[in-house]
């Protein structure tokens, strides 16, 4: 087996152990700054959002679906809708129009538009 992954698994680990071990290291104090409080405040929303919203966008087969079931969810939301209303209207509206935006004419292919003669062997 490559034993470079082993220093590859080792170095991930030690980025991880800093990144929640230099905060608490490094500030001790309470943070009275106005300013980097509120930013610290809305850093696990914004995380969340970046990871949802191109996730919401090309989870069907048409990110206008997508779009359209974001904006019906957050417009229903907005307006006083429950949870559960949400979360069936969403998929709802995004499965019809991810149907109605991908669904195409079938053609005929113009073989099968000729007569079959069944007396000739052909097959």
């Amino acid at each position: 087996m490559n034993t470079k992954i082993y220093l590859y698994i080792a170095v991930c680990a030690g980025v991880s152990f800093l990144i929640r071990e230099l905060p608490l290291t490094l500030i001790r104090r309470p943070i009275r700054n106005r300013f980097l409080r509120s930013f610290l405040f809305y850093v696990p929303y914004v995380t969340l959002a970046v990871m949802t919203f191109p996730s919401i966008l090309h989870a069907t087969s048409s990110p206008i679906a997508g779009l359209a079931a974001l904006v019906l969810g957050i417009a229903a939301a907005w307006l006083g809708a429950n949870l559960f209303q949400v979360a069936v209207g969403c998929p709802a509206i995004s499965l019809a129009l991810a149907f109605l935006l991908t669904r195409r004419k079938k053609t005929v292919p113009p073989i099968y538009l000729q007569r079959m003669s069944w007396s000739s062997s052909t097959y």
